[in-house]
């Protein structure tokens, strides 16, 4: 029993991006449900955004893997005219992943400047950004 506990417990180390990830998204989705006040909630939402980016950018990532540029001279497996220097693809990280996360980085700031506005629009029209005070504007009238 002993054994399996400490497997768990390496597996557990071995995997502490990933929980590092889990435990900014699970905050970020507290501040999301639990927050009354709206600002708290943009920050939620950009925290839970930030989780997941750095999610998707951690997966791609490929142990021994180098940045996928070539040499003059090299060809790549893939290239069937040319066999000299042949170069392994599998060697190389996949650029794809990390292109996709900055552009969803700048849709993400985009959201939260339009957010931050709308949050100072909604101040200005109802004088709070507490939900519970704006719903209840709005029910009276």
């Amino acid at each position: 029993m002993r054994g399996y506990n400490m497997d768990l417990l390496n597996l557990i180390a071995a995997k502490a991006n990933y929980w590092t990830y889990i435990i900014l998204m699970m905050v970020g989705f507290y501040a999301l449900i639990a927050k009354n006040n709206l600002v708290k909630k943009i920050v939620g939402m950009t925290i839970f955004q930030t989780a997941v980016l750095l999610f998707y950018v951690s997966m791609s990532t490929k142990k021994g893997g180098t940045i996928p540029i070539l040499h003059h001279g090299e060809t790549t497996s893939l290239d069937p005219g040319h066999v000299s220097a042949l170069v392994n693809v599998a060697d190389y990280v996949n650029p794809l992943p990390h292109v996709l996360m900055l552009t969803a980085i700048v849709v993400g700031v985009a959201t939260l400047g339009v957010a931050l506005s709308l949050a100072i629009k909604v101040y200005k029209t109802y004088g709070t950004l507490e939900e519970d005070e704006i719903n209840l504007q709005l029910r009276n009238g």
